[in-house]
């Protein structure tokens, strides 16, 4: 798990789309990470069936967590990091 803490800081501010290992999938901004969750800021208009309307922030900008031990896989751009 700690592995995973340290890509999610190291691609924070940036899009990436994360795979759980549970089969859902996520596409957005890195906006925080700390020990237990990794929150993201959905693009598109909304990711694996949550809307806009649906996650935690602030003003405009919605972003939910992702348990940092349920994530399978994180890709970056055009690249695939499988973990």
């Amino acid at each position: 798990m700690t592995h995973y803490y340290d890509l999610c800081c190291k691609y924070r501010g940036q899009v990436v789309t994360i795979y759980e290992k549970c089969g859902k999938v996520h596409v957005g901004k890195i906006v925080n990470v700390d020990h237990q969750f990794v929150y993201i800021e959905p693009v598109s208009g909304g990711v694996a069936g949550y809307g806009w309307g649906l996650g935690w922030g602030w003003g405009f900008r919605p972003f939910f967590p992702i348990a940092l031990a349920a994530i399978g896989g994180l890709a970056l751009g055009a690249s695939l990091f499988w973990i």
